[in-house]
């Protein structure tokens, strides 16, 4: 059985100055419940991961049963995963819900399916890559997700999808050229869905605008930018690191 395991930040004080020193940051681990675990500063006994708080040495945990997002993390990866700020972005602007059928091009790892799998109805993911369709199904299922299919298909050929017209809420695009893409979009989605487009580049997405038919609609095209703060005692500042882009998100829907 998985377990996280949080281990609480060392410190000290300086005898000259009485300000707290800290000698080393908290940290998340996953761990098997029933194997003994070994890290940078000690090793902790199986049969003492439970409760809600151990000690180890001069260490001090917290111990949770994972939650979706603790084994989310964990899953496999054939490349860079959309984030989860991303992510964020694509639900609140579309409004997908538990009546949500979503149609998803480029599985890659799943990660974005898998998801929203957790808050839509139906999640219809394709991609042209076996090897993807492979890691993204087994993804799904240490997930415990049975509300995603995987299989291959070329959203660039609007014939592999004419059984599935007027069909989904939302239609997620993660494709080299999501401009060959806008036919497929179109014909599958209900009138009001929404096509989201995400691409790293913004000349991706200016192709993909400018190729929009009369009967899709440009709502906007925004880039998340999150900035972590550091709170401690009466210290309030910015985490030194930089802006990190990841990529650009376009939101369409469909006229009629």
């Amino acid at each position: 059985m998985k377990k996280v395991l949080i281990r609480l930040p060392r410190a000290t004080e300086d005898p000259d100055t009485g300000k707290k020193i800290i000698l080393n940051k908290s940290e998340k681990y996953y761990v098997e419940s029933d194997s003994d675990f070994n890290y940078n500063y000690g090793s902790i006994k199986a049969k003492t991961i439970k409760g809600s708080e151990l000690r180890s040495g001069k260490d001090t945990f917290y111990v949770f049963d994972p939650v979706f997002l603790d084994n989310y993390k964990k899953i496999k990866r054939l490349a860079q995963i959309i984030t989860l700020k991303d992510v964020g972005a694509i639900i609140a602007n579309t409004g997908i819900n538990r009546d949500s059928e979503v149609i998803d091009a480029g599985a890659g790892s799943g990660a974005l399916s898998c998801f929203l799998a957790k808050i839509a109805k139906q999640v219809d993911s394709f991609d042209v890559e076996d090897k993807n369709l492979e890691v993204a199904k087994k993804n799904a299922k240490l997930l415990g997700i049975d509300n995603v299919t995987y299989a291959k298909g070329d959203v660039y050929n609007k014939e592999e999808f004419k059984n599935k017209n007027n069909t989904y809420d939302v239609f997620t695009l993660d494709v080299p050229e999501p401009w060959r893409a806008l036919d497929s979009a179109y014909d599958v989605l209900k009138v009001g869905g929404y096509l989201v487009i995400y691409a790293p580049n913004i000349t991706q997405i200016q192709e993909t605008v400018l190729k929009l038919n009369k009967k899709m609609l440009h709502e906007k095209t925004i880039e998340i930018i999150e900035r972590e703060w550091s709170v401690k005692d009466k210290v309030l500042r910015p985490v030194t690191k930089d802006f990190g882009h990841t990529a650009f998100l376009s939101f369409v829907r469909k006229i009629n």
